[in-house]
């Protein structure tokens, strides 16, 4: 393998109640997740754990002639001129005994393929698809139309400048599945990050061309815990959503205040009567808004497209894409479903019923990682309410680091795309009235940055 780097938009910590859902199914799974550490039961710490896996370490099966049973011919419904790339979709086995396999959809770059770097797309939740999520509505090659049939080009794709590789995981999201069902109630951070390196092993024996190409590893929300475990620590986190929505004018002056004199985020901490008492009076105070986009509509029409004029994304795509990747003909284009599972596909998945270990915080992971020379970047959208951009910089602060590019205006399409510091051995990057979903929200923008990512560089300061 090549040269390796981090892309990731962290996730950090709410501090209330007031996330609405991932999608448009009202199931949110990283709010639930975060209840459950505030309550401190069923969730173990792995902070201080030493967790490390090694190739030699996994399980490898033979792979003769995957690669050629997993390549599309069509998918339905896609454009009428065609194609100009080549896609992948299946299964890799990751635990042959109790039956586990992880999904896979891979998109080839439409020139110079052979040459471009190989990329990882991981989504959060946690338990939320990388595929329904990352390849069909953020930065993958086609969008779901609003009949949940067709399909559309997508000209900000992140395969004009990669080949990219988007991993349903773990096992029971999406199309990823275990035979042993109790494998299920083992999930969390642990086990997703075995299996993914199992995964991508198998995969490299699959594809054995891309095992000398530079390699890196994005991801957005918890899918950072993942890869390096991203959640970079709770404290500053809390700290910083309780701030966001102050200074956005979604707070008052007396519950910032309250949350400020009466809340304790250290890990360690009691909870506070007073604290909660606070909390709950913020959520009643920011109302029902859609958290992922503080200023972006609900999807609430599917029969029609309600697109969110400035920037072009509906916010029923969530269930456009449902409806499309349930329909048998486009299951079995994509070589998925194939063993009948006993429930529908969802963009986050409910099959996983408890999500067992999370570390409160990663910054000595993140200062691993660049102490071996391994480039880390981390970008937000700034009108995120779930992973806040003042969450970010609170943690970035908390690691000390020197400035070596100060903190200046990004472009593209002539104007500002956001705005870009660069540290000793990391990057903080955002990009300018983005949610949550930031290849959604701000396609042409994330491409840019994306692509001044893999290229070594800091996005255009003109």
């Amino acid at each position: 393998m090549g040269a390796a780097a981090l892309l990731v938009c962290l996730t950090c910590l709410t501090i209330a109640t007031w996330v609405d859902s991932y999608g448009s199914n009202g199931y949110d799974p990283l709010h639930r997740l975060l209840k459950a550490k505030r309550a401190k039961v069923g969730l173990t710490d792995t902070s201080d754990w030493s967790f490390e896996l090694h190739p030699q370490d996994v399980y490898v099966g033979p792979q003769d002639g995957s690669m050629e049973a997993d390549k599309i011919t069509e998918l339905p419904g896609q454009p009428t001129n065609g194609v100009s790339f080549d896609q992948y979709a299946g299964y890799v086995t990751v635990d042959p005994v109790h039956g586990r396999a992880l999904f896979y959809y891979f998109t080839e770059s439409p020139e110079n393929a052979s040459t471009k770097p190989l990329v990882l797309w991981l989504n959060g939740g946690p338990g939320c698809s990388s595929f329904g999520n990352g390849a069909m509505m953020e930065l993958g090659p086609f969008r779901v139309n609003s009949d949940g049939q067709t399909l559309q080009g997508n000209n900000y794709a992140w395969n004009n400048v990669a080949n990219v590789i988007f991993l349903e995981s773990p096992a029971g999201v999406g199309f990823s599945y275990s035979n042993t069902t109790s494998d299920y109630n083992l999930s969390g951070d642990n086990r997703t990050a075995q299996d993914s390196l199992t995964f991508l092993v198998n995969w490299l024996e699959r594809f054995p061309q891309y095992k000398n190409r530079d390699f890196y590893i994005t991801g957005e929300s918890y899918a950072g815990h993942y890869i390096g475990n991203a959640l970079i620590d709770d404290e500053t986190n809390a700290w910083g959503s309780n701030d966001f929505f102050w200074t956005h004018a979604l707070l008052p002056d007396e519950i910032h205040q309250g949350i400020i004199l009466n809340c304790n985020f250290t890990p360690s901490a009691p909870d506070s009567k007073a604290c909660e008492d606070f909390l709950d009076q913020a959520g009643v105070a920011i109302g029902p808004i859609y958290a992922y986009n503080i200023y972006a509509p609900f999807c609430t029409n599917t029969s029609t497209p309600n697109p969110y004029s400035d920037v072009g994304f509906d916010p029923c795509s969530d269930d456009y894409i449902q409806s499309y990747l349930n329909l048998p003909q486009v299951q079995r284009a994509l070589h998925a479903n194939v063993t009948g599972l006993p429930y529908q596909w969802t963009s986050c998945t409910s099959v996983i019923p408890v999500w067992n270990d999370s570390p409160t915080t990663i910054l000595p992971i993140i200062k691993q990682l660049m102490a071996s020379q391994i480039r880390v970047w981390i970008y937000s959208g700034d009108v995120d309410g779930v992973i806040p951009i003042t969450s970010t910089r609170y943690s970035i602060n908390a690691m000390n680091l020197s400035i070596e590019t100060p903190w200046y205006p990004w472009y593209t399409q002539q104007e500002v795309g956001g705005y870009a510091v660069g540290y000793q051995g990391l990057a903080f990057v955002t990009v300018r009235f983005s949610g949550h979903f930031v290849p959604s929200y701000q396609p042409a923008r994330a491409l840019t940055m994306f692509s001044s990512f893999i290229q070594g560089k800091l996005p255009p300061s003109s």
